[in-house]
């Protein structure tokens, strides 16, 4: 019987899902910053935005859900990195370049921490540029996104 099905499934040929625009369940999230390691916050957002928590995840379509972050200023950093932890960019004129600590950061723009994180962590492609768009950070605990009412999301550990 097992064979049966094999060579049917051969004839006819293995079918792969890939959902429509039209298909794509998109929820909006609220995850809050406090006192949650970078890094580990960071992924998760990032497969949140990604998709990758549903089964109808599809590498090629952006099916990922609309992820709130909250208390980015109250993000957690371990070891020495509040010192240590350098940012580095360069504007593209003769001697652009710009760097600054972590603990600079986060007193200028608190938000971009986390911006920054995640946006290592999805591809650096048009897709994941577009996927990026759904990203809102706060440094604090207000947000204008009450009227989309966005779901709290737990984060494990």
């Amino acid at each position: 019987m097992r064979l049966a099905c094999q060579i049917r499934d051969r004839r006819k040929g293995l079918r792969t899902f890939s959902p429509k625009l039209n298909e794509i369940d998109r929820h909006w999230l609220i995850v809050d910053a406090e006192g949650k390691t970078l890094g580990r916050l960071a992924s998760v957002v990032a497969n949140l935005l990604r998709g990758k928590n549903k089964p109808t995840f599809t590498p090629h379509v952006d099916c990922g859900d609309y992820v709130v972050v909250i208390n980015a200023e109250k993000v957690k950093v371990t070891g020495k990195k509040e010192a240590q932890k350098v940012y580095r960019r360069h504007s593209g004129f003769p001697h652009g370049f710009k760097e600054e600590s972590l603990h600079a950061l986060r007193e200028r723009r608190p938000e971009a921490i986390i911006e920054r994180a995640v946006r290592g962590m999805i591809p650096h492609t048009r897709l994941g540029d577009h996927q990026f768009t759904n990203l809102k950070v706060y440094a604090g605990a207000e947000h204008p996104h009450e009227a989309q009412q966005p779901k709290p999301y737990e984060l494990v550990g």
